[in-house]
Order: C-alpha cells, then sequence, then structure tokens
C-alpha cells in the first residue's frame, strides 16, 4: 500500500509540477507563529539554494523542486509534516527549526528514507540520539554553546548574582541546562532558576522576583520573542541586569521587540558566515533581492548544498548511497568546508559572543 501511494504522489507531481522538476526537496520550519522570522530565513535560504542549483544545470542534470512546510515549531505537526514530506517523494529535508520538531520528525525520515540535514535544531540529542543514519546538522550543539556562555557567566560575572531561565522547550531548556552545568562546572553557583511560558506578554511577576533578589545577569534559554518582552520589562521595572541568550536571538525582529532596552543583550552564535570573503557575492545577491541574509539563511542554503553535492557524488538520490556520500565526503559550503562526524554533527568553528547595540548585533572581538 505504501508503494502504491508513494508511486500515486509521484504520478501527482510529475502531472502537476514543473515539466523540468525531476528531484522534490523540502525545506520546514515555522512560517507562520511567534517564530516566523526564522521560518522565513530558512524559506529564502532553500529557495536561493534551489535557484543557484537550476540555474547552473541542477543536480546530476535534474531540476530541483522545493516544498516549504509550516511545522509552527509545534512536535505533532512536525511529524504530520515529515510524513506528509515524505509520501509526497521528496528525498530530502532541509530542516527542521525548532529542535522539538526536528528530534520526532527524524523519526519519520529515518523510516521512510529521506535524509535530513537541519540548519538550526542544537539539542544535543537531535544526534546522540539519532533514530538511524542519514540524520545530520549543520549548526553546533548546545552543550557547545552552553559551554562558551557558562564560561563566560562565571568569569565576566563573578561578583554579580545569575538568574536561569528556560522556556521549557526542547531547546529553550537544554540550552538553559548546558549553560548552567558549564558555568557552575566553572565555580559559580546559579542564584535563581526559573521556567516561564511561551506565548505570555506579561512577565512582569518574574522580574519582579528577580529584581527583589538583586539579580544582575538573567540567562534565557528560550526564543527572541519572550527574551524580548522579559529585557523590556526589565528595563520598564527599572532593573539594571545584563540579558544573555543563545542563537535564538539572531534576528532583527528581536530589537523591534524590545527597542531601546535591548542595548547591551549578549548572545552566542557561530560565526557570521556573512562576513566570510566567500559568502560576499551570495550575500550581495540576497540583499539584491531585499532579503537580509542573517540568522539561519546562510545555514539552510549550506544544508542543500551539501546534500546537493553528496548526490553528486553518489550519482544517485538512492537514501543509503547519499548517506555514504554525506558520511565519507568534504564539502564546500557557504560556511566554509565541512565534514559530518560519525553522530551528524559537523566540523565547524564554535560559538562567539554578539552584543546589540543601536538595533544591530555585531560579533565581539
Amino acid at each position: 500500500m505504501k508503494r502504491l501511494l508513494l508511486a500515486s504522489a509521484a504520478l501527482s507531481f510529475a502531472l502537476t509540477g514543473s515539466a523540468f522538476a525531476q528531484i522534490k526537496i523540502a525545506t520546514a520550519g515555522p512560517m507562520t507563529g511567534d517564530y516566523a522570522t526564522f521560518g522565513a530565513q530558512m524559506k529564502a535560504g532553500a529557495e536561493m539554494a534551489v535557484k543557484d542549483l537550476n540555474a547552473a544545470g541542477g543536480v546530476n542534470g535534474q531540476q530541483l523542486e522545493l516544498a516549504v512546510e509550516d511545522d509552527r515549531c509545534d512536535p505533532k505537526e512536525a511529524v504530520a509534516v515529515a510524513n506528509r514530506v515524505a509520501s509526497s517523494g521528496a528525498v530530502f529535508m532541509a530542516g527542521h527549526f525548532c529542535s522539538g520538531s526536528s528530534i520526532p520528525a527524524s523519526a519519520v525520515y529515518s523510516e521512510e528514507g529521506v535524509v535530513q540535514i537541519s540548519p538550526a535544531s542544537t539539542n544535543p540529542k537531535f544526534t546522540d540520539e539519532r533514530p538511524g543514519p542519514g540524520i545530520y546538522r549543520v549548526c553546533g550543539r548546545d552543550d557547545q554553546q552552553g559551554q562558551v556562555a557558562g564560561d563566560y557567566l562565571a568569569t565576566q560575572f563573578k561578583d554579580k548574582k545569575v538568574a536561569v531561565l528556560n522556556d521549557k522547550s526542547a531547546y529553550g531548556k537544554g540550552l538553559a541546562d548546558a549553560t548552567q552545568a558549564a558555568m557552575e562546572a566553572a565555580g559559580k553557583k546559579a542564584d535563581m532558576v526559573e521556567s516561564y511560558t511561551a506565548g505570555e506578554q506579561d512577565y512582569t511577576s518574574l522580574v519582579t522576583k528577580m529584581k527583589n533578589e538583586g539579580i544582575g545577569v538573567v540567562y534565557v534559554g528560550g526564543y527572541h520573542t519572550e527574551a524580548g518582552l522579559i529585557k523590556r520589562q526589565m528595563v520598564e521595572a527599572g532593573m539594571d541586569a545584563v540579558l544573555m541568550s543563545g542563537d535564538a536571538l539572531v534576528t532583527d525582529e528581536y530589537w523591534q521587540i524590545t527597542g531601546d532596552a535591548g542595548e547591551g543583550t549578549l548572545m552566542t552564535f557561530s560565526p557570521d558566515p556573512r562576513e566570510s570573503p566567500g559568502a560576499k557575492d551570495l550575500v550581495e545577491r540576497f540583499r539584491a533581492a531585499g532579503i537580509e541574509p542573517e540568522g539561519y539563511v546562510l545555514y539552510t542554503y549550506a544544508a542543500v548544498e551539501a546534500w546537493a553535492q553528496a548526490v553528486t557524488t553518489a550519482k544517485s538520490t538512492e537514501h543509503d548511497a547519499v548517506v555514504k556520500a554525506l558520511d565519507d565526503g568534504t564539502f564546500k559550503t557557504v560556511l566554509g568546508t565541512l565534514e559530518f562526524d560519525d553522530k551528524g554533527d559537523v566540523s565547524l568553528p564554535g560559538y562567539v559572543f554578539y552584543d546589540w547595540h543601536a538595533g544591530k548585533y555585531t560579533m565581539m572581538k
């Protein structure tokens, strides 16, 4: 029955898709909802990669067609998306964004023979507990990110009280826990550990509690929407404290939430690929199209690049052949030259610090 359904989906695609589109791939992330800015980043990166590959003759002489799926960073919806993608005959997923989506979806992709490379899912469980081969990421891990943040908190803020907050998500709690563990291993204890509910608008009770405790640094394991509200409400309450967070703040939308209250915010992210000399022409083409390739735009582009090069090496889109090529190969991407280790993690530079000033984030020297 599964083969019949796949054959039917393939026939439908052949009849209704582009006459030149012979390989179907997909990207998936929060295209709607509070985190839609990151879905837009992924969509932009995947669309440009497909456009560039097709203009250069496609992959093994075949053109690509991209499906864009919305999982809303919801685990159940992510599984539904994964089943839909697999049933459509797609052979590759450049996604998902949220770790809470990528982890359950990976079980479907593994079972159905769809290669998955996430541009953005940083929870260690995504690769540590992957359900089978063919699951990768081109971003770093939260235990790496947490180590950098925890060490910085312990050394640069040793005389300040630190609160560690998390939004209870796979990403947010995982990052907060990793940061706290690294900070405490470096000799500094957290003075407050609290969870908050994502999607709320009023965090004044939490802010008041932190102010009364004399908290000087607030580490947020969560996304830019809630972190921005917390920072703005801290300033409104007269709380003079630094807010620090992770890679989910890599969007100009953070400052749109905080306004000037976001001044001095610190965050960890990989070295900005926009600054790479090899990315200059691509960055200019994005900007000419009215797209600022911030955050995970270029990471998604690189995920498609790596997969396409593996398919070229394998001379096939067949799952096992592509997996072998990904496991064994070295790939030249917009992020730099990269390889994947035995777990599917990537060999790229680790995390660095950025600070927010006058509405922009820049890498700290």
